[in-house]
């Protein structure tokens, strides 16, 4: 066997350990070659209901009901990806194989999408001066640099010793602060910050005390629960403390009220992504697969989240009616699961996870080891 062949034969391992896998903002890592079924079936769920959420927005406008349904959703749902984004983002090194997915997994389509929904919000007339900013996240995209940051903080996180304490002291100080500006959209990133890691300091013994039958029969009050307290507070107070992305002052509420309702807010998340977890089953099923693709339908369903209100598709009376908002709701869920897909994922897996070897260095160890690997396959061959 010749040496080239020995060397590409490294390579292809080497890829095997260290290559792109599927939706790498929040998927978890292989071992043995298995996925869990447990965290794809909760991401894409979870997708689901971002999705809903986006296609709701437009309705709550005379809807107590509606409006009610979206604020607990929004109460949890990407609280809940960001805690399992968290989970899954332990093994962070910063090592050169980890920067590298790092930027091709984030940074890049980060840059991409950025300048997509800027150049869309063009063409729909609904931002037409907005200048392309890789520092003014629009939309959906402040998630990639959230997590961005996120991951990049994550050996920090793992040395301190209050971890958890201090996310939630950093969250509690942004609400203080109305000057924590756009740039990177630093104040979402802040305020989601504990939940990202507590992600970082779960381990699988806590999703298994979740997973019990008590855990699933005590979801269904609670949730229910939490609907009736959405109903009564829908025109008693606003829902934006949820969406984690303003000031207490920028929300006209006085500025002790920022690190009061970020406590609350975090202990009122964890609560229901808890039972949004004790619900979410163990097995696989249809739509396990679609986990792996989730950070696909997350970037692509917002541009026909974002054009459906400048194609006109909730002027239609019809359309805030009951019948309708279920319409809605079902026709979300069957987007965002079609852009999950395997063949969407491989449309598009050029932006989403570009290879890009081209842009890196490669690591002395690892050529050390491919050196060696050659060696040992010649010694055997020879």
């Amino acid at each position: 066997m010749s040496e080239d062949t020995l060397r590409m034969r490294a390579v292809r391992s080497r890829s095997g350990e260290t290559g792109a896998g599927t939706s790498r903002a929040a998927a978890p890592p292989k071992e043995a070659g298995q996925r869990d079924a447990f965290f794809d079936n909760a991401k894409y769920l979870a997708i689901v209901l971002v999705a809903m959420g986006h296609a709701w927005e437009p309705l709550r406008d005379g809807s107590r009901a509606v409006s009610a349904l979206y604020m607990v959703v929004y109460a949890f749902h990407m609280p809940a990806f960001i805690v399992i984004s968290g989970y899954f983002s332990r093994s962070f090194d910063a090592s050169p194989g980890r920067i590298r997915r790092l930027v091709t997994g984030l940074a890049v389509p980060y840059v991409v999408f950025e300048t997509a929904y800027t150049l869309f919000t063009r063409w729909t007339d609904q931002e037409p001066d907005r200048p392309v900013s890789l520092l003014d996240p629009l939309y959906l995209t402040w998630f990639l640099a959230a997590l961005f940051i996120w991951r990049l903080t994550t050996p920090v996180w793992r040395r301190v010793r209050w971890p958890l304490p201090i996310a939630l002291v950093i969250a509690m100080l942004a609400t203080l602060s109305s000057s924590v500006g756009n740039d990177l959209d630093l104040q979402r990133t802040l305020q989601f910050l504990p939940y990202f890691v507590l992600g970082l300091l779960l381990k699988p013994e806590h999703f298994r005390l979740v997973r019990r039958r008590s855990a699933r029969v005590l979801a269904v009050p609670v949730f229910a629960a939490a609907v009736v307290v959405a109903y009564w507070a829908v025109p008693r107070m606003t829902g934006a403390w949820f969406y984690h992305r303003d000031s207490a002052g920028e929300l006209g509420a006085p500025a002790w009220y920022g690190p009061v309702m970020t406590l609350a807010t975090f202990g009122c998340s964890l609560v229901l992504v808890a039972c949004f977890l004790a619900w979410v089953p163990g097995r696989r099923a249809w739509f396990t697969v679609l986990g792996a693709g989730t950070l696909y339908g997350y970037l692509l369903h917002g541009f026909v989240a974002q054009g459906s209100k400048f194609w006109g598709w909730y002027e239609p009376a019809w359309v805030h009616q009951p019948g309708g908002v279920v319409v809605v709701t079902v026709f979300a869920a069957v987007l965002v699961t079609a852009l999950c897909t395997p063949p969407v994922r491989r449309l598009f897996r050029w932006v989403m996870e570009p290879d890009m070897t081209w842009a890196f260095r490669r690591d002395a160890h690892q050529q050390a080891r491919d050196r060696n690997a050659v060696r040992e396959g010649s010694t055997a061959h020879g």
